[in-house]
């Protein structure tokens, strides 16, 4: 370790390891269920917490690998999980910071540290001693008097050891670390690349005038937005991580609206700082050689055995399937803009930038409502409180509690505690809802602390979303979206506040990538339930309910637009797997990157230009993150949620009966069983593709 405590600062790390009391991460936390002492934590603790909880874990475990006792499951299956918890907690801290609260300091750690992190799990995975007792274990496994989560996690640990290379041989290894510990290095450079360039690529407006169509709350924020970045009396439209962006289905000026679509596509791709196509290329070479040096043809076959969905052949069908009726469904929606386009003597094509504009026109002219009506009724904390805590309560009996005394890392942030029907309490939900230029884009669960049935922690989570926050003195009024994103993000919360397992390496969340956002899917549901909607839609200025008539407008719209919304995500698909299932020789250099993605959408007949990708390879984080190879979980999911909705509606829908039954057979297992097998202990059956292409109005063409 003397290396990592050099590169992170010897002279601070020891200082302050000489002062645990002047660094918080040193010792557990203090507050209510362990919660982060955010307030004390500053950016100069994080290097000498690493470096010390990265030499306390790698003494843990070499203490349990030179073990003269002969390997029993105690004193090395539990002694592994309950090692390494400084470095747990610093991880745990510091991925929550630079992920919604960065700064320059951070992201320079962060790029110091993963190759570093990387190295350390190899020293761990690839540890020879290590493995040999978790091989006797598992070997003997049979015997040993195992219960069923005991002898899973077993299970785990030896697929976890293997698939991290354990039984390669020596020089095999050294190849290996090397692998990891550049392919650490690019994953990082490619997420702070796509994040600073979302700022970079903001789009600067002169005239209030070419903002016609937009709110005045909007564009306040627009021009509050160019008064923080140097251009005061100008107007700033920042980008979200997704191609689509917000302002388009409202802008009026074409122009300007054209500008926009074309800043976004373009994020990564035109030269400069934040170019990432040699990033690009070299990650997915170098996972082809990692997968081909673990005995898998691609990177894509080594990720899809660790998933429910099992193959490539499987996902590629599921893709296949999705495609055709999604295309036909996105053209006849195309040919109703254009009509109105036409019809307006407009002069030109539909292209994408002109698509959600002229989607909320049709929108108008056949429901006679615009999004815009519905705000008023989606206040956020109403949202919160009486519609996601309200189902829950329904559904689950448990209630919430708001904890003023504790606080999260901005003073934005609600934090509550969660109770169970008899009053027991079940743990922490932090909120963070608002977007900030340092918070990484999208929508997601953290698990700050992670149930824990061997120590007895209870759960910390918390939801992190991107809605605008609204000039001073004004309401936070949601989109009919980001309502389902709320609903949609407390489903992993559930999923993490009801995880009731002994090993936390199953806790919570801790189930293969397609099966984590089914959960979070179903969840879904209950924002458009008659009980629920008419308990939290309501005007947040005189309390009135949202009007029947509106309310059968919108729910008549359920699959409008699916054609467009299942196409963008099959292509998004398509390139994923498209990078991942390459041979190291067949991936292209830089300059190819977009001749690429563009053969590979046409191949999978997607390259349907007013409907582009959700995201283009140059700044498709989850691809080049946590879920290569796995965006196709997002589908997989859903057809396993649509099941389970169907289910549930079946059997009487929002009773305590289906959501103690969810909870018990699902909810609380995290992984520890087999995923299809807490599939279908709740439903009874196998999952069908059919309710999902009727929800999403594919097993038609649109009309």
């Amino acid at each position: 370790m003397t290396t990592v405590l050099a590169s992170l600062g010897l002279a601070a790390a020891l200082t302050l390891q000489a002062q645990p009391d002047a660094n918080p991460l040193l010792t557990p936390s203090t507050l209510p269920y362990h919660l982060p002492p955010f307030e004390q934590i500053k950016d100069e603790h994080f290097a000498p917490a690493f470096a010390q909880g990265m030499a306390e874990d790698l003494k843990e475990h070499e203490a349990i690998a030179n073990n003269p006792a002969a390997p029993t499951f105690a004193n090395t299956i539990v002694a592994m999980e309950l090692s390494g918890q400084l470095l747990d907690r610093t991880g745990t801290a510091f991925a929550i910071l630079s992920g919604a609260l960065t700064n320059p300091t951070l992201q320079k750690l962060e790029a110091e540290l993963s190759p570093q992190l990387a190295a350390h799990s190899d020293a761990v995975r690839l540890n020879p001693k290590l493995f040999a007792r978790v091989q006797t274990l598992y070997d003997a496994r049979d015997t040993l008097g195992l219960d069923a989560e005991s002898k899973r996690v077993l299970w785990r640990y030896y697929k976890d050891f293997v698939r991290a290379g354990a039984k390669l041989s020596e020089t095999d290894k050294t190849k290996l670390k090397a692998l990891n510990a550049e392919l650490a290095v690019l994953s990082t450079r490619f997420s702070q690349s796509v994040l600073k360039e979302v700022g970079a690529s903001a789009v600067l407006v002169d005239t209030r005038e070419e903002l016609a169509g937009l709110t005045d709350g909007q564009i306040a924020a627009m021009a509050a937005a160019a008064k923080a970045a140097g251009h005061e009396g100008k107007f700033l439209i920042r980008l979200q991580n997704t191609t689509g962006q917000p302002p388009l289905d409202a802008l009026t000026n074409r122009a300007l609206r054209q500008r926009i679509m074309e800043a976004s596509l373009a994020r990564g791709s035109h030269g400069g700082e934040f170019d990432t196509r040699e990033t690009v290329t070299r990650i997915a070479r170098l996972r082809a050689e990692r997968a081909n040096l673990l005995g898998y043809p691609t990177h894509a076959a080594f990720q899809l055995e660790e998933q429910t969905a099992g193959s490539v052949d499987v996902v590629n069908k599921l893709l296949a399937q999705l495609a055709p009726p999604a295309v036909a469904n996105a053209r006849q929606e195309a040919a109703a803009m254009q009509r109105i386009i036409d019809a307006e003597k407009g002069g030109f094509q539909l292209a994408a930038w002109d698509w959600d504009f002229y989607a909320e026109k049709v929108r108008k002219e056949r429901y006679a409502f615009d999004e815009s009506q519905l705000k008023p009724y989606f206040e956020l904390r109403r949202v919160l409180v009486d519609g996601v805590f309200y189902a829950a309560t329904k559904l689950y009996g448990i209630t919430f509690k708001e904890r003023t005394d504790l606080q999260g890392y901005t003073p934005d942030m609600m934090v509550f505690e969660v109770f169970n029907e008899d009053g027991s309490p079940l743990g922490l939900f932090l909120g963070d809802y608002y977007a900030r230029p340092n918070k990484r884009g999208g929508a997601w669960m953290n698990a700050y602390v992670s149930q824990n049935g061997l120590t007895g922690d209870k759960p910390v989570v918390a939801n992190h979303l991107n809605i605008p926050k609204p000039p001073a003195g004004e309401p936070t009024l949601l989109t009919w979206d980001e309502v389902k994103t709320a609903f949609h993000e407390f489903g992993h919360a559930l999923h993490g506040i009801f995880s009731n397992v002994k090993y936390p390496r199953f806790a919570g969340t801790a189930v293969p990538r397609d099966f984590v956002e089914y959960p979070s899917q179903v969840n879904e549901m209950w924002r458009v339930w008659p009980e629920i909607l008419a308990h939290y839609a309501k005007h947040y200025q005189t309390g009135t309910p949202l009007p029947q008539a509106l309310l059968d407008k919108v729910l008549a719209t359920t699959k409008f637009n699916q054609g467009f919304a299942t196409t963008e995500l099959v292509a998004a698909n398509v390139i994923d797997q498209a990078w991942h299932q390459l041979k190291p020789g067949e991936v292209p250099g830089p300059d190819g990157v977009l001749a690429f993605e563009t053969a590979a959408l046409r191949k999978a007949g997607v390259d349907f230009a007013p409907v582009p990708p959700r995201y283009r390879t140059t700044y498709f984080s989850h691809s080049m993150g946590g879920y290569s190879a796995g965006y196709y979980s997002y589908f997989w999911s859903e057809v396993l949620d649509a099941d389970t909705v169907a289910w549930i509606k079946a059997h009487g829908g929002l009773t305590r009966a289906n959501g103690d039954r969810f909870r018990s057979t699902l909810l609380s297992r995290g992984g520890s069983d087999d995923a299809m097998n807490l599939f279908r202990n709740f439903t009874g059956g196998e999952p069908d593709i059919k309710p999902l292409l009727e929800r999403r109005g594919l097993e038609t063409p649109a009309k």
